[in-house]
């Protein structure tokens, strides 16, 4: 069967992806998903559990957000030094959200206006501060402040995933990881098999 497996920090970004990946990955192609219990637990236990899967025809995402480490490139070069330790470099891709998966959101505010039913939260998107959100410090916060609290982890990130515009390119975080998902899509419908 060919999967593509993603290991997660957390629960919001299965959820997020649940409901994106529908109407991005061909039929043929399996999702799974392992969260885990934030950052320190995803680095903890992404070894043995990429080790561990035996499947072929699988391929690898890990996403991760970048939080409070000062430098993106070097946090991937760390995560991906993890998927070579585990033998699986050539199946895995790393992708880091700059800085909170939230910024995928508020690079989409339409997305997040329709997902959460709320009225002229998209006109916002041409101000400053929403046209690049991968340079905002706190994005959950701001997410928060600018859904008036209606904007909710798990449920707010399932909801927002069927609406998120995958040609979207105001966050390169999100642009790289449906380029990632686009990328391993093809060299899974490449493989032979079932």
């Amino acid at each position: 069967m060919k999967e593509l497996v993603f290991l997660l920090e957390e629960a919001s970004a299965k959820a997020m992806l649940e409901s994106l990946l529908p109407r991005l990955l061909h039929r043929d192609i399996r999702p799974r998903f392992i969260p885990f219990d934030g950052k320190q637990d995803l680095e903890r236990q992404m070894l043995k559990r990429l080790r561990g899967y035996v499947n072929p025809l699988a391929r690898f995402i890990v996403l991760r957000d970048q939080d409070s480490a000062p430098d993106c490139m070097a946090l991937k070069a760390r995560l991906t030094d993890r998927c070579q330790e585990a033998g699986k470099a050539e199946k895995t891709l790393v992708r880091i959200a700059c800085k909170e998966l939230e910024t995928y959101y508020l690079a989409d505010l339409p997305a997040v206006e329709q997902a959460l039913n709320l009225n002229n939260l998209a006109r916002y998107q041409g101000s400053a501060k929403f046209r690049s959100p991968d340079r905002l410090g706190n994005p959950s916060k701001e997410l928060e402040a600018l859904t008036l609290g209606a904007y909710q982890k798990v449920g707010g990130s399932r909801e927002i995933g069927k609406y998120l515009d995958v040609t979207n390119e105001r966050s390169p975080s999100f642009k790289n990881l449906v380029k990632g998902i686009r990328r391993m899509e093809g060299e899974l419908l490449a493989l032979p098999g079932a």
